[in-house]
């Protein structure tokens, strides 16, 4: 994202609020009309061609297995429309789903390791390897752009029916962008200041009667406004192709280049903050937080990536009603990382200075420096392919229509992670505490082959049905079953305290260490009933089942007796039960929804209750309950809103306590998270707006580290946004981040070492243009 801010301000967080979705059908008639018969509107129900809608309200998922509108599916969703994320300035997938309360990045990694890309976490849990690009498993912890994206989709609650194995609380699915029959060029020119640059066109060309040409491009390099020497730098390029659009059988071809080349951003110590009690040897230092602007990182850190993707899709319709849908996808993403990241220990009674932390002159902050003694390395290659055949079927059985949808998949993943480490025991010279220099010296480092080689393959099938008794009762039940195998082989420099054991051989030997499979059966579903009271408002109720298996996260299985990818464990199984309402209301201008749901997740390491061989059980349970809000859409034709609250209560119900202070809640999950933004667009052409993002402490994993803090304070942010059409080629916007200057913590590791600084003040110049 690109801003503008004094020099002195931290990291802006761009953007705001709230997305949601729900609304009126974007394509008539989707099996809602009394006086129709399924099947009638099945020609119009290619979820993929999304005909570039204006506004924020949508209501059509890209996916067939969702064959209602939003306002008939019986679960929590939420569609985050381009046309919102862009008036907000979002240009990556982190950016955008900040209009999805409780949705965004908490965690900032492990001790030694700090997290990088889109690192999502949704109702309690990790869902950074849920997120999809048009139904298809996206690999890699890269920052994902949206230059290419006509809308992201959030899809709360188990999403194993939908997808196969996912997180316990949902996914997330971006919507690529493609060829349509329409000419037109439109684009952003963002600017701002510390070095913020940024370019993107969007070319839509027909091609004769029945063909067109889509081509997206983008250009960026920016350095992070308050945060030294962090940049993101990277190029994408969309192409797509379409034939036979006004035809029953319509292909695109769609490919996408995305190549990044950014220094990616270590954090900064907690030194100070909130909760920070001073470790041994560091009292003198309370009161005196480090510049949160601070880079501890070098000029050797790098984060390069390439991320490559082709897709053919493939449209037939036989009939009216019936439809068959193949999409062909093969992905590559490979990432070359090297972060300098750091603890910030201190030491002893009867040595003071034995931790990471040391001075020459205690009552001189300028003399106090600080080890940078964890580099992150990575150089991971990750491959998919697969295909996907879809079968829509709309028939009657009697006065019950039904809305029929089966298929098979097929995937194979793959990931390779070489393994790099210090060479020598050099290390990097330390950084000045409060005033750190990234012109660092003496580490080395090498490929050292302690690689891992990980495959998961996956044949699904599944079906899904809605029946619809009259007008004002739907039953939508589903069921799918993958069969999946996964296989994992690893090697690990040898040690004389865990495995593998060096026995005769050197020290630092390299020796296989995992050498595992795993395979078997998921079957997930999912069932919910409708009641419709008018066109306009919805009750509903839901139940589903998703399941994780050994290694489904991460491709790496664990010979360790406390690990859940072991290959002995069970899959992690995620029961929701939810109920709730919509109503679309002022004309169906504006959706109003509500929801109540709980979800429970068994199977987990229980470390507590042991086995007969004094081994974990998975008797460990967590439960995550609460209520989740949200309107979006237009008052009237000038005004639209898009606001959403969720409160949630999660705690571990069996097994040990996992955050550091011992209370039962689950870690780097908000308790309550607000997120609102609204706009008014005036006959000359003016626009303001603005909103309001919050989010509740946060509670951090249970650790070893002493004195560092325990849990992170609740913030709230203000954010506008002024635009003016010059005409009707061009548009003016300015947009303003954090307006208050509040100073946060977004995100903190698990020791509680270091936390990512909020976005501070900051504003965006772009000029908007559409031929």
């Amino acid at each position: 994202m690109a801003y503008i801010k004094s020099r002195k301000h931290v990291l802006p967080v761009a953007v705001l609020t709230t997305g949601l979705t729900l609304a009126l059908p974007a394509m008539a008639g989707t099996g809602s009309d009394a006086g129709t018969s399924p099947g009638d509107d099945a020609h119009q129900l290619g979820r993929v061609e999304v005909k570039g809608q204006r506004g924020i309200k949508r209501d059509e998922l890209q996916s067939d297995k969702f064959t209602q509108p939003l306002q008939d599916t019986p679960q929590t969703v939420q569609i985050i429309s381009s046309d919102l994320f862009n008036q907000q300035g979002a240009t990556n997938l982190t950016e955008a789903l900040r209009n999805s309360a409780g949705v965004g990045t908490f965690y900032a990694g492990e001790n030694g390791n700090t997290s990088t890309g889109d690192t999502i976490s949704m109702r309690g849990f990790d869902t950074s390897n849920s997120i999809f690009v048009d139904g298809v498993r996206d690999l890699g912890s890269v920052s994902r752009d949206v230059f290419n994206i006509e809308q992201v989709e959030v899809i709360k609650g188990p999403a194993g029916t939908d997808t196969g194995r996912a997180a316990p609380t949902g996914s997330i699915n971006m919507v690529s962008k493609q060829a349509q029959m329409q000419d037109a060029v439109s684009g952003s020119v963002p600017a701002g200041s510390d070095g913020q640059k940024r370019v993107t066109t969007d070319w839509k060309q027909a091609l004769g009667a029945d063909s067109a040409l889509r081509l997206n491009l983008m250009w960026q390099d920016s350095d992070v406004p308050g945060r030294d020497h962090v940049n993101n730098s990277r190029f994408g390029l969309a192409p797509s192709l379409g034939f036979g659009l006004k035809g029953d059988t319509r292909v695109w071809i769609n490919l996408l280049y995305v190549k990044q080349d950014n220094v990616p951003d270590g954090f900064v110590p907690t030194i100070g903050l909130p909760s920070w009690t001073p470790q041994t040897g560091l009292g003198q230092l309370a009161g005196h937080p480090v510049d949160p602007k601070n880079f501890y990182g070098t000029r050797a850190d790098h984060d390069d990536s390439k991320t490559a993707m082709a897709t053919l899709r493939i449209k037939h319709d036989f009939t009216d009603k019936v439809m068959l849908t193949n999409t062909t996808r093969w992905g590559r993403t490979s990432q070359n990382m090297l972060l300098t990241s750091f603890l910030v220990t201190g030491g002893t009674a009867t040595d003071p200075m034995a931790g990471n932390v040391k001075w020459t002159n205690p009552a001189d902050l300028s003399t106090y420096t600080m080890a940078r003694s964890t580099p992150n390395f990575k150089d991971q290659d990750n491959r998919i392919f697969t295909d996907q055949l879809n079968l829509r079927a709309d028939f009657a059985t009697g006065r019950v229509k039904h809305y029929l949808t089966a298929g098979l998949e097929f995937t194979r993943e793959t990931q390779v992670a070489l393994g790099q480490a210090a060479t020598n025991g050099s290390k990097w010279t330390p950084a000045n505490l409060y005033d750190p220099d990234w012109n660092a010296t003496g580490l080395s480092w090498a490929h050292n082959g302690a690689d891992g080689h990980g495959k998961t393959t996956t044949t699904s099938a599944y079906l899904f049905d809605t029946l619809k008794f009259g007008e004002h009762f739907l039953l939508t039940g589903g069921v799918r079953a993958d069969r999946y195998r996964t296989q994992y082989a690893a090697s690990a420099v040898c040690s004389a305290t865990r495995a593998p054991f060096c026995g005769t051989n050197p020290a630092g030997t390299v020796l296989p260490s995992v050498d595992a499979s795993t395979s078997g059966t998921l079957l997930n579903w999912k069932l919910g009933a409708v009641w419709k009271f008018g066109e306009t408002l919805s009750v509903y109720a839901n139940s589903a089942v998703s399941q994780q298996p050994p290694g489904g996260a991460n491709f790496a299985l664990s010979a360790a007796g406390n690990s859940a990818d072991n290959p002995a464990m069970r899959p992690q199984k995620a029961r929701t039960q939810e109920i709730g309402a919509k109503w679309n209301t002022l004309q169906q201008r504006l959706s109003l929804n509500a929801a109540l749901f709980r979800t429970t997740v068994d199977n987990e390491i229980n470390t507590q209750v042991l086995d007969d061989a004094g081994n974990p059980t998975q008797t460990g349970r967590k439960r995550i309950e609460g209520v989740e809000l949200s309107a979006v859409g237009n008052i009237n034709e000038h005004w639209q809103v898009s606001a959403g609250y969720t409160r949630l209560k999660t705690r571990v119900v069996e097994g040990a306590m996992t955050a550091q202070d011992g209370s039962p809640n689950l870690t780097y999950t908000p308790d309550n998270a607000f997120t609102a933004w609204t706009s008014y667009r005036f006959d000359s052409g003016l626009t303001i707006g603005g909103g309001a993002r919050h989010s509740g402490e946060l509670h951090r994993g249970t650790d070893g580290a002493v004195g560092t803090p325990l849990y992170t304070q609740a913030w709230t942010v203000y954010d506008a946004v002024v635009s003016q059409a010059v005409n009707r080629n061009l548009t003016l916007r300015l947009n303003g981040y954090n307006l208050g200057n509040k100073h946060y913590v977004a995100a903190i590791n698990k020791s509680g070492y270091r936390y990512m600084p909020g976005a501070a003040r900051t504003f965006l110049l772009s000029a908007d243009f559409r031929f």
